[in-house]
């Protein structure tokens, strides 16, 4: 009886200390799907996310900049449907910046970020 007792301390221990109880933030990734796209008057805004710089329509800006500049460039309530943010990633492109930039982009309201496949 007394084995048995130690090794249940050592499996309530072992998970106890394996588990983890924090929660994990989620960022919302749709990717971009093939097909036809809806006709609207508002242009798609093409976003390039570099590891060291950030071309909005080919402009070089900020990270902290893009939000801005992005909603500067139409007014997707207007036209009644969403504005689209086509995003290509560079390929050695760290995922905290990937991060960075979603973090950013929720505070835009009217647009849907849609990230290209390479």
């Amino acid at each position: 009886m007394t084995s048995l007792v130690d090794v249940i301390f050592l499996l309530l221990l072992f998970f106890m200390l394996s588990s983890t109880f924090a929660r994990h933030g989620e960022l919302e990734l749709p990717l971009a799907s093939g097909g036809a796209a809806p006709v609207a008057s508002v242009p798609p805004v093409f976003v390039q996310l570099l590891p060291e710089a950030l071309r909005v329509n080919g402009q070089e800006l900020t990270l902290p900049e893009a939000p801005a500049a992005i909603a500067a460039l139409a007014d997707p309530a207007a036209d009644g449907g969403p504005g689209r943010i086509l995003l290509a990633l560079a390929p050695d492109l760290r995922t905290q910046r990937l991060a960075d930039f979603l973090h950013l982009m929720r505070g835009l309201d009217g647009w849907q970020l849609h990230v290209l496949g390479g």
